[in-house]
């Protein structure tokens, strides 16, 4: 089974992205599990997501503590929450940052990807300048570093569960697909 963590911050679409990746790896025959834990559910606030991939059944049903891979949809999380609190050794932490992996502290010692999924976002009006929603890009981005999903999945799963916008959101997911840095 493959475990993977999601942080963002209300308004972001962690838990849409975690579910655009279910979907996604339910499509390639996977079996899925995603769900979301809300502390105060207001927008900024820190907000994480779970899902879970096997090719067997999945009857656990908990909180993810010692995920396989970690995805950061706001940077400044990294100060506030431990991310990376229980991640494997070898797993993948893909972040949201104009930054690049060999300038991120702290991090060294797991693989790290970086995306602008702000920029993309908001160069597509998704959402706003100030608040873009980077979920489909972070997905897109997912999809690069760590070859669990195929693009084509994850933009099939876009055009289901994100129809609002669909093709603006499936270039955002191309563009961080194709721009992710590992």
């Amino acid at each position: 089974m493959i475990e993977i963590r999601l942080h963002g911050r209300g308004g972001q679409g962690a838990v849409i992205a975690s579910k655009i990746l279910a979907v996604a790896m339910f499509g390639e025959g996977n079996y899925v599990q995603a769900f979301p834990k809300f502390g105060v559910e207001r927008r900024g606030a820190p907000v994480e997501a779970f899902l879970r991939l096997d090719k067997d059944k999945i009857l656990i049903r908990s909180d993810i503590d010692k995920p396989d891979h970690v995805i950061v949809l706001d940077h400044t999380l990294i100060d506030v929450v431990h991310v990376t609190a229980g991640l494997a050794e070898n797993g993948w932490i893909l972040i949201n940052t104009d930054l690049k992996p060999i300038d991120v502290e702290n991090l060294k010692q797991f693989r790290v990807a970086c995306i602008n999924a702000s920029r993309i976002a908001a160069d597509l009006h998704l959402g706003s300048r100030s608040a873009p929603i980077v979920n489909t890009a972070i997905c897109g981005a997912f999809a690069r570093c760590t070859g669990l999903v195929k693009l084509e999945s994850v933009c099939e799963a876009i055009k289901e569960e994100v129809p609002t916008k669909a093709a603006e959101n499936i270039q955002a997911a191309t563009i961080a697909f194709n721009t992710t840095i590992v």
